[in-house]
């Protein structure tokens, strides 16, 4: 088993779109850097751009990899497993980019994401794949898990901040302005939240 597509539509499309956590991974151009492998999860904050693009929501947090790492060189593969109903590995192989909220794609990108209040949960980027490979495997091996709710700790850690609080925690991280590697990672100050 395993297929690849030309596009990002139909049965495949549907799946990735009910899928609770995907994963992402980058890394840098060097090669003794670290490559970085993250869960990705809350519901509303994947979006299907069109059938070559898609589009997740970058939130606060303590380390900021995959930014540096697409700024460096652009390379990113998104993950989703079926872990209910029939197995099932989707992996979208692509370019992507962070887009801050300073570009001025950011309202257009930031309305495909009706269901997420972004401000509760310290949006700092929204990241946009380009695919340049769309492949299904089995899944025969992943294990049947059940899904029960996201948590609400992140969004009620980050909820109490305003962009200037907000950007004197990342100040404060030790990966977040730049890489693990040394590279640029989140530009700071971060811009305001657009109105």
């Amino acid at each position: 088993m395993g297929k690849t597509y030309e596009r990002i539509d139909g049965r495949l499309r549907t799946f990735i779109e009910a899928q609770p956590l995907f994963f992402t991974a980058t890394a840098p151009l060097s090669g003794d850097g670290t490559v970085n492998l993250s869960p990705k999860g809350l519901r509303g904050s994947f979006a299907v751009v069109d059938d070559r693009t898609v589009a997740y929501l970058d939130f606060a947090g303590s380390n900021a990899e995959t930014i540096a790492h697409l700024r460096e060189n652009g390379r990113i593969t998104l993950m989703w497993c079926a872990f209910s109903g029939p197995p099932n590995i989707v992996r979208v192989h692509g370019r992507g980019e962070p887009v801050f909220r300073d570009d001025p794609r950011w309202a257009d990108l930031v309305r495909l994401f009706p269901d997420i209040d972004a401000g509760e949960h310290g949006l700092r980027a929204i990241i946009l794949v380009r695919a340049e490979l769309i492949r299904d495997t089995c899944g025969f091996a992943v294990p049947l898990m059940t899904y029960d709710a996201d948590r609400d700790l992140h969004g009620k850690r980050f909820a109490r901040e305003d962009d200037a609080s907000l950007s004197a925690y990342f100040a404060g991280k030790e990966h977040v302005a730049t890489s693990i590697d040394g590279l640029p990672g989140l530009p700071l100050p971060l811009p305001p939240t657009p109105a």
